[in-house]
């Protein structure tokens, strides 16, 4: 192992969310929110911010009732 941590990206469906922060509520680095942009039904959709310190746990997209969230490492 070299140390390495590995990082996480959430790719976030826009269209199939519908703001019910869930994925908000389990992500364990706070790495996802709520964001002020409407989808085509009108919810408010759920963000990913790449800066933070996702890992790719997952636990959004388990969460997830629309299955609205996917998630990759490298």
């Amino acid at each position: 192992m070299t140390g390495r941590s590995l990082k996480g990206y959430v790719k976030i469906d826009k269209e199939r969310c519908k703001g019910c922060a869930l994925c908000i509520d389990f992500c364990p680095k706070g790495s996802i929110f709520l964001s002020e942009e409407l989808n085509l039904k009108g919810y408010f959709v759920a963000a990913f911010d790449p800066s933070g310190d996702c890992t790719g746990c997952g636990h959004c997209a388990l969460m997830c009732p629309d299955v609205a969230i996917e998630v990759a490492r490298s």
